[in-house]
């Protein structure tokens, strides 16, 4: 799983994940009333760039051990 957007229920504006669902290291980013998710390299870094308070981008970096 690299990303999957996850449902804001409209009516009560509440974020429900089930951990069982999500079995690996991840991340939840809310931005603009969307709600991602996105699972986190064995090595690497996720950098997160924002414009005006928002979020633009995700870029993913990855290493392994030398």
């Amino acid at each position: 799983m690299r990303s999957r957007d996850i449902e804001i229920n409209p009516g009560t504006t509440k974020l429900e994940i089930d951990i069982l669902d999500i079995k690996k290291d991840c991340i939840v980013i809310i931005s603009n009333g969307k709600a991602k998710v996105r699972e986190l390299p064995i090595y690497g870094e996720y950098r997160i760039i924002t414009h005006q308070g928002r979020v633009k981008r995700m870029k993913r970096e990855e290493g392994e051990e030398f």
